[in-house]
């Protein structure tokens, strides 16, 4: 496993540095990676390292999750906390619609099927997303009208909602026995839920930290420490039908040590960008090597057209999020672009159908069917996405006149402090 993780880290470096120069977004040089050391191409990556891919995925993905909560501001939430609401549930409900309405005729599936289908298809994808928004918090573009926290808040929202609604179908689905009102009631519950634990837990740890001042260094190993074990409790609260959304609360932590403590918060963000540098190659390239390139072309050319309309469903819900927000017709196109990618959620759930229909007993067509739109959808909005969002971050959003105290202060002033702290 050592040897494939470090040609994977190497030639993710290398491929970065060349992209880079090209002004491309590093990520997907890293997804490239994936898919071509992985088991749908050269299936060079040991076994063990695919073995624990999913645990590597969901570490990087807390590590850039706890950052941007650490870039969140209160003031930024309070600007955009409708529009931030609304783009949790209604761009993926109209592109789950949308899908509900097309895939009968495209790909032959019944309507519940289509709404599974929708349901995969619904969620952004937080690892492409999360990591550009926190990079335009750092270059202050569109931060005056809190666009970047708009779009993380909004983001991290519609992955809850939709995995919710994902298992409602799927239940239904399989003839699972589903109390649908709590489930529904558990999109909101798991929401204060996760974001009360975390806001709690992050006041613990300021009151530790100012205690024993301990160094910054471990006070991010800390912080890490604790919001793995609170994804893995989520996964146990999950399992009892507990609604509890576990990256919420990771985020959460961040943002109220930004709000009580903000030297400290810009400190720890500076740290966690260090460590980002690492987590990000293994968050890509382990994504890339779960995308099924047989089961993509599968479904050819009426998977690509599906993808297509949905997507267009799902910007015109994403717009209709906007409206009446004072927002630029421009800052309204970055907005719609930024909810394009996806790559994680689909990644994570794609094959799950499949799985089930396969557990209990029943013709798996449809289950083939999802997980090759699925894996289809990665491959044509994660990179497309990452280069339109950057290019769109560059040219649509203006930069923040006003000053701010930025993380890279924070990390020299630390240097200046030695190691006593």
């Amino acid at each position: 496993m050592a040897f494939s993780l470090a040609a994977v880290v190497l030639l993710c470096l290398v491929l970065d540095w060349i992209l880079s120069k090209a002004r491309i977004p590093s990520l997907i040089g890293m997804l490239l990676v994936g898919v071509l050391f992985g088991p749908a191409v050269l299936n060079l990556l040991d076994p063990s390292l695919l073995a624990v891919g999913s645990d590597l995925r969901m570490i990087a993905l807390i590590v850039i999750l706890l950052r941007s909560g650490l870039e969140l501001s209160r003031e930024s939430l309070h600007t955009v906390g409708l529009q931030a609401i609304l783009l949790s549930f209604l761009p993926a409900l109209f592109e789950t619609l949308t899908v509900m309405l097309v895939a009968p005729k495209l790909l032959g599936l019944s309507v519940l099927e289509s709404a599974l289908l929708g349901c995969v298809l619904g969620a952004v994808s937080p690892a492409v997303v999360v990591p550009m928004m926190v990079d335009l918090i750092q270059e202050k573009r569109g931060t005056q009208k809190g666009i970047p926290t708009l779009v993380l808040a909004g983001a991290s929202m519609d992955d809850v909602t939709v995995i919710v609604a994902f298992s409602i179908v799927l239940g239904l689905y399989v003839g699972d026995t589903v109390n649908l009102v709590w489930t529904v009631a558990g999109i909101p519950l798991s929401i204060l839920f996760g974001i009360g634990v975390g806001l709690a837990i992050g006041l613990v740890l300021i009151r530790i930290f100012e205690r024993y001042n301990p160094r910054a260094t471990k006070r991010v190993l800390a912080m890490l420490m604790i919001c793995i074990i609170l994804v893995h409790l989520g996964d146990v609260l999950e399992a009892v039908h507990v609604p509890f959304a576990a990256l919420l609360a990771v985020m959460a932590i961040g943002f109220i040590i930004l709000e009580k403590r903000e030297h400290m918060a810009h400190e720890l963000s500076a740290k966690l960008g260090k460590i980002w540098i690492f987590a990000q190659i293994l968050l890509f390239a382990m994504v890339g090597s779960q995308v099924d390139l047989a089961a993509a072309k599968e479904v050819g050319l009426h998977g690509f057209l599906l993808i297509l309309i949905a997507l267009c469903g799902r910007s015109i819900g994403t717009f209709l999020c906007t409206l009446g927000s004072g927002f630029t017709a421009k800052e309204k196109a970055f907005i719609v672009i930024s909810y394009l990618p996806k790559a994680t959620v689909q990644a994570a759930i794609g094959s799950t159908p499949l799985a089930a229909m396969s557990l209990h007993g029943m013709p798996t067509r449809a289950g083939e069917v999802i997980l090759a739109v699925a894996v289809m959808s990665i491959l044509m909005t994660a990179p497309l996405g990452a280069i339109a969002l950057d290019w769109a971050g560059r040219h649509f959003l203006t930069v923040d006149p006003r000053p701010t105290f930025s993380s890279l202060v924070a990390v020299k002033e630390s240097l200046n402090e030695g190691a006593a702290t």
